[in-house]
C-alpha cells in the first residue's frame, strides 16, 4: 500500500510560519486549521527562527553581560552589607 505525501509550496509554508511567529499562536493550533502535521509546522518554525534570530530573545551583547555580572555582584554586596551590620547591632548589644 502506498501513501500519498503532501507536498508543500515554499509560500504556504511561509504563510503558515507567519502565523505562528506574528500572530503569536501555538504551533498546535495553527497546524490543526491547517490541517498540516503539528511537527512539520514546528519544524518549519524552528527553521525560520534559526536562520531569522528575534533581537528580543538573541544572545546579549558582552557589554549587557558585564552589566548583569556587575548587578549580580551589586545585590550579593548589598545583601552582605546588611547582613555584616545587623551582626555589628548584635555584637555591640551583647556587650553593652
Amino acid at each position: 500500500m502506498s501513501t500519498n505525501r503532501r507536498t508543500f509550496t515554499p509560500e504556504f509554508k511561509a504563510d503558515a510560519v507567519q502565523l505562528v511567529v506574528q500572530g503569536r499562536r501555538p504551533i498546535a493550533q495553527v497546524a490543526r486549521e491547517l490541517e498540516i502535521n503539528e511537527s512539520s509546522l514546528g519544524y518549519w518554525v524552528k527553521t525560520y527562527r534559526a536562520q531569522h534570530p528575534d533581537p528580543e530573545t538573541a544572545p546579549p551583547a558582552p557589554e549587557a553581560l558585564r552589566i548583569a555580572r556587575l548587578e549580580a555582584e551589586n545585590r550579593r554586596l548589598a545583601e552582605e552589607n546588611t547582613f555584616l551590620k545587623k551582626a555589628a547591632a548584635f555584637f555591640a548589644k551583647e556587650q553593652r
